[in-house]
């Protein structure tokens, strides 16, 4: 059964299987052996906690591909550095199919913009293998503040206090850019993810806060959060009646997108196999379900059409942190 975004996820060990394949007693364990791909158990890992959206969509996938394969798909859970030390660990592993992840465009397009070159984790690293989808941000305040609009941000004549789910991340970016262009003052709050910046919000630590679609939409239908702004390029059908910031002035156009991804090297007939399963996944009326109920839009594209998104995503995200001259360092 494939996981919602507020169900209680249970982190299992998954114990390695060791097969015993022909009379010629050649052996195959949880990371594969001898024979056609797959022959074992194939490992997810995520670069994030139990239950955000990168681990939901991880579980929904594997579980789909653990069908198609005829395998196990175990998900380990990796968390660190916006996804940075799964990131590294995956580029290091063995490119034979075995070790793979979905992995946020962010890391690659905003983080960069934020660390330095060292700390940096590169795209052209790491094998692409088909793209996930994309999961948008809002701008919400509580509902008792009377905010509605960017404009009544700006109308309030305060320094703003406004959290977002961490530095390098697609919510920092939004609300940097929404607030410098708008010339309103204020004051970034970085959290460590989506959980503790809902709560700051909702406890009104905060005046506003951006985080994902489905991270923040139930608050909004149980009427404790008025969104202000979403920052997709047009408005999103799970809130068709919020404008987007562009809508209401300021071109701020900010999205999370996930693909599947293995390490620099993996052999061609081995990403047609994940790719080819991960298509007939995505196919299944159970995960078009899932990707409603987390309010997650597909964009299961090819690997030339993620590389293109992200090389312009992280030229038009530089260009405009330099025109504004916008800095998403951690404060020292």
């Amino acid at each position: 059964m494939l996981f919602k975004r507020d169900r209680h996820v249970l982190v299992m060990a998954v114990s390695a299987a060791v097969l015993l394949a022909g009379c010629g007693g050649v052996k195959t364990t949880s990371t594969g052996g001898a024979g056609d791909y797959p022959t074992g158990n194939i490992q997810m890992s995520v670069g994030a906690s139990p239950g955000g959206s990168t681990d939901l969509i991880t579980r929904a996938i594997a579980e789909g591909l653990g069908k198609e394969l005829g395998v196990s798909v175990p998900v380990v859970n990796k968390p660190g550095a916006n996804g940075a030390l799964n990131a590294k660990e995956l580029q290091s592993a063995k490119p034979d199919g075995y070790k793979i992840a979905v992995q946020n465009a962010s890391l690659f397009t905003i983080t960069p913009l934020a660390v330095s070159a060292n700390e940096a984790v590169k795209l052209d690293d790491f094998d692409l293998i088909a793209g996930v989808s994309q999961d948008d941000y809002m701008l919400a305040a509580p509902a008792a503040s009377g905010y509605k609009s960017i404009a009544d941000l700006k109308k309030a004549g305060k320094n703003i206090k406004y959290g977002t789910t961490g530095v390098g991340t697609g919510a920092q970016l939004a609300s940097a850019l929404t607030f410098k262009t708008a010339a309103i003052a204020a004051t970034d709050v970085p959290f460590d993810g989506g959980a503790p910046a809902m709560t700051a919000l909702l406890g009104q630590q905060v005046d506003v806060a951006t985080f994902q679609l489905g991270e923040g939409i139930e608050n909004v239908k149980a009427g404790k959060l008025v969104p202000l702004a979403v920052f997709s390029a047009e408005r999103i059908a799970f809130l068709p009646d919020v404008p987007t910031a562009k809508e209401q002035g300021y071109d701020v156009v900010v999205s999370q997108y996930r693909f599947l991804t293995a390490p620099k090297g993996t052999p061609d007939d081995v990403k047609t196999k994940i790719a080819d399963a991960a298509e007939k996944t995505f196919a299944t009326d159970a995960y078009k379900k899932f990707n409603e109920e987390n309010f997650l839009t597909p964009r299961e594209v090819g690997p030339d059409e993620i590389k293109k998104i992200l090389d312009e995503a992280a030229a038009k995200y530089k260009a405009q942190l330099d025109q504004y001259g916008i800095s998403l360092a951690a404060k020292k």
